[in-house]
């Protein structure tokens, strides 16, 4: 068979670990404290037998794919590789993590949360992506793909089960249940055999670490990739090694991982009521509860469930993938689109707007958007924004979107840049029989069925029967949600969320239906390309504190040890030590390939250290706290996993400090004491 050119990459995009905010749960309190393990992003790279056509899908460890981002990512590859990679066939896909840093949006809205535009954080994630496309483009190899499908239990629950319930009994009873339980992957195997990676599609929010977490890290999906690579790069360290396994996301808009369900913080009684609301407290004391006996050990069950799925999907992934290359993309104007439901009746989508029920948030992470708090008085910037909120809806939009009761009319609010995206990206990429169909938000279970179906149906009545139609979720601009018609009604969080009215799914439905038919009739090149997004130039328009000067205790220096390990553990202790910090924003601005700490063991036979973990280890945690007048701690926590070979060890801190607020970072390490690991 005539095989494709294959190609993976993997590098970091973690970006700066302290002080900037979380992005996912929208709650202003939770920013960034230090590092449980590393964000990367993920390339896979396929063209088709004679290199004429090209497919990029990347899945980074982000919250979502922002149209800034995306933009931002196209120019490098432009500038790069001219006409190689382009907006149609480079599909940009986030994880969905709710533990990664925040502030690379271009929307106002995006900035309440995450203060404002952060070019570090920014720049961290556009230069990862970047960087894992190169590594794959530079690795180009002939090789195969196969597909295998299969069922992950005991990994999801539906957050909106009484929204999911206001779809039509005649649809529910086609399925087994209100989650997509079947996950898709991808196998590249070159042709000398040498395994190279996978991508492994799987509906669920990856919010296993709840929004009272601090450390950054890539959450149960994560978990997943980091327990496949760490598997097929025997011996290297998290981050190193050729095999690349991407666990991304799809229509996850609905799914949460917290299997245990909804409950009230305060009384322990079960919320799972249509309100998700407490008898005392309110909405605000219900959260769901995953299967572990805490977060971590929730996003360990959950992470190690699809990861063994995942491997056994691997290993007998025997159906090859065969067959021509297509891309089809197209930018959309979302707040216009008019819809033919049928040969008499026609709708429209709506300017974008939030409903109330989005400041309630979900069982996952309860709302926080309370904008009435001093903290934001007295700026110029964000006194606009307030009064920019207070501002009413138009009665042309209150019509369109009901019944949603309107919170925020985002689509009308342009001071100082427009607060929602109208322009949309809809794209396709097909791979012999795969269609991936790359979404830009969170569709729910049951709007996922319907695209699927729908684009399957599409490719069918064009000849191209038995096409596997995946989704690829948080592609490209992010939009929120998209509910169905059914579930809209019932105005929960993701209902009020899809903010381009009721109407949302049954226009993507038909635009997607058109991408389909242009691929399978192979009229790609006579698609209208649409009206191009905008790209602002926005300076450092942030509520982040400036980096200034650090400083030590009397008498201690960078890097001395203020809490000493203990001389001696066994496995399944945690060893802790606490050193005198800096800032590891620094570092994050001098180096992107970083390393905050090291686990060393000692080896008699060479007198030497071998580093056995690094910070993207998922057995260390690293904090950071800031004190008064610009000191600050960092604690490194080693939790000592089962089968850890006795013997000497020691942890080691690697920071920088900055003399006053204008110089440069200057590098300075740590190190605790020795101890020895002993055998149970």
């Amino acid at each position: 068979t005539k095989n494709y050119l294959l190609g993976v990459g993997r590098a970091d995009c973690t970006g700066p670990v302290a002080e900037i905010p979380l992005m996912g749960y929208a709650n202003p309190k939770q920013v960034g404290g230090g590092l449980f393990t590393r964000l990367y992003s993920r390339a896979f790279i396929v063209a088709d037998f004679d290199d004429t056509k090209r497919i990029v899908f990347v899945s980074a460890d982000i919250g979502m794919v922002s149209q800034k981002l995306r933009l931002e990512v196209l120019k490098k590859l432009k500038s790069k590789y001219g006409k190689l990679y382009r907006q149609d066939n480079v599909i940009l896909s986030g994880t969905h993590t709710h533990s990664g840093p925040g502030g690379y949006f271009q929307y106002t809205l995006f900035w309440i949360t995450s203060k404002g535009l952060i070019k570090p954080s920014l720049n961290a994630i556009v230069n990862g992506i970047v960087k894992s496309i190169d590594i794959a483009h530079q690795n180009m190899k002939r090789g195969r793909l196969f597909i295998n499908r299969g069922i992950v239990e005991n990994s999801q629950i539906n957050r909106s089960p009484f929204s999911y319930l206001e779809n039509p009994a005649s649809e529910r009873s086609r399925y087994s249940s209100n989650t997509d339980k079947e996950m898709v992957m991808l196998k590249m195997v070159d042709n000398n055999g040498q395994e190279m990676g996978l991508i492994s599609w799987f509906a669920v929010h990856p919010v296993s670490m709840n929004n009272t977490n601090h450390l950054v890290n890539s959450d149960n999906v994560g978990y997943a990739s980091y327990l496949f690579e760490q598997e097929k790069n025997k011996g290297m360290l998290p981050g190193e090694g050729s095999f690349v396994a991407a666990f991304a996301s799809s229509n996850l808009g609905d799914v949460s991982p917290n299997t245990k369900g909804p409950f009230c913080v305060n009384t322990g009684e079960s919320c799972d009521n249509p309100q998700s609301t407490c008898p005392v407290g309110g909405a605000t004391m219900c959260m769901a509860m995953g299967p572990g006996n805490d977060m971590f050990d929730s996003t360990r069950i959950i992470g190690q469930n699809i990861y063994l799925k995942a491997r056994e999907l691997y290993e007998k992934a025997s159906q090859e993938i065969t067959g021509p290359l297509s891309s089809a993309h197209q930018w959309v104007n979302m707040s216009d689109v008019s819809v033919e439901l049928n040969a008499t009746h026609m709708v429209k989508t709506c300017k974008p707007a939030l409903g109330h029920s989005f400041a309630a948030g979900t069982i996952d992470g309860v709302g926080a958007f309370n904008f009435t708090q001093g903290s934001v008085e007295g700026d110029p910037f964000w006194d606009e924004i307030r009064d920019q909120l207070l501002g009413k809806p138009s009665n042309e939009t209150i019509a369109c979107h009901k019944p949603k009761a309107i919170l925020f009319s985002t689509g009308e609010m342009t001071r100082p840049r427009p607060w929602h995206p109208d322009i949309v990206d809809i794209q396709i990429a097909a791979i012999g029989s795969l269609a991936i169909v790359a979404v830009p938000g969170e569709f729910t279970t049951m709007s996922g069925r319907r695209l699927r179906e729908a684009v399957k149906r599409e490719f069918h009545s064009h000849g191209t029967p038995g096409m596997d139609v995946v989704i690829a979720g948080l592609c490209n601009v992010y939009t929120h949600y998209i509910t169905t018609y059914e579930e809209y009604q019932a105005q929960r969080y993701e209902a009020a969320s899809t903010i381009y009215g009721p109407h949302t799914l049954s226009a993507y439905i038909q635009l997607y239906r058109g991408l389909a038919r242009a691929i399978a009739t192979n009229t790609v090149q006579d698609l209208p390309r649409g009206p191009e997004p905008p790209l602002f130039n926005i300076g450092n328009l942030t509520l982040v504190p400036s980096l200034t000067a650090d400083r030590v205790p009397a008498n201690k220096t960078f890097g001395d040890v203020l809490q000493e390990v203990r001389q001696l553990y066994r496995a399944r202790e945690v060893a802790e030590v606490t050193f005198v910090g800096a800032n590891p924003r620094n570092s994050a601005e001098n180096a992107t390939e970083h390393n905050f700490l090291t686990v060393e063991r000692y080896a008699n036979t060479s007198d030497s250290w071998h580093v056995v973990q690094n910070d993207a280890s998922w057995d260390t945690r690293f904090y950071w706290t800031k004190g008064l007048l610009g000191q600050s701690n960092v604690t490194i926590e080693w939790h000592i996993p089962h089968g850890t070979e006795p013997g000497v060890y020691r942890i080691r801190y690697f920071g920088h400090y900055k003399k006053n607020t204008h110089s440069v970072s200057i590098p300075f390490e740590g190190a605790s004491s020795t101890f020895e690991i002993t055998a149970l």
